[in-house]
């Protein structure tokens, strides 16, 4: 549990605009509905991507640009894929982690931002010391990644342990 950092401008565009859904918010009343739609919609994408926990709640607080995400994941891998998820999201600049996990994982879980230059050979190559076991983050990041070729700058990636 903790707070995972992201890039806000990079990630799925779910809010639409440009703007964040708290920006375009004039009052109080409408701030809270405006952060209930996004914390509906991030939640969403992660069903979207075959992800879900027991109980998941997602919030999201435009103000500071934080989504809160809490329940309960079957093992360490889905918990980390639902962060990532959450997280690569424009607009969203902090994950809060409120997971727990019934099956927890024997060594932590380490996280990648992506810069610019970045293949998942090169990420590998600094995480394992062999570029060849690139599918081993690929996979680590499926549903999300599509293809091992299309990762972004300010994305962040689940590192798996060895």
């Amino acid at each position: 549990m903790g707070i995972l950092s992201f890039i806000k401008e990079a990630g799925e565009k779910l809010f639409g605009a440009a703007s964040t859904p708290a920006q375009a918010a004039p009052a109080a009343p409408d701030l809270a509905a405006l952060n209930k739609t996004a914390g509906d919609a991030i939640a969403t994408y992660i069903r979207s991507q075959g992800l879900d926990a027991t109980n998941l709640q997602v919030t999201y607080d435009g103000t500071s640009h934080t989504v809160t995400v809490a329940g309960e994941a079957a093992d360490q891998p889905t918990k980390d894929k639902i962060l990532v998820a959450a997280g690569n999201v424009q607009n969203v600049d902090k994950v809060d982690d409120q997971l727990t996990v019934t099956t927890p994982a024997a060594a932590p879980t380490q996280f990648h931002t992506v810069v610019s230059g970045d293949n998942l050979w090169k990420i590998a190559e600094k995480y394992y010391g062999s570029g060849a076991k690139n599918d081993v983050i690929f996979q680590a990041n499926t549903p999300m990644l599509k293809s091992p070729d299309k990762i972004y700058p300010g994305q962040v990636l689940v590192i798996p342990p060895q």
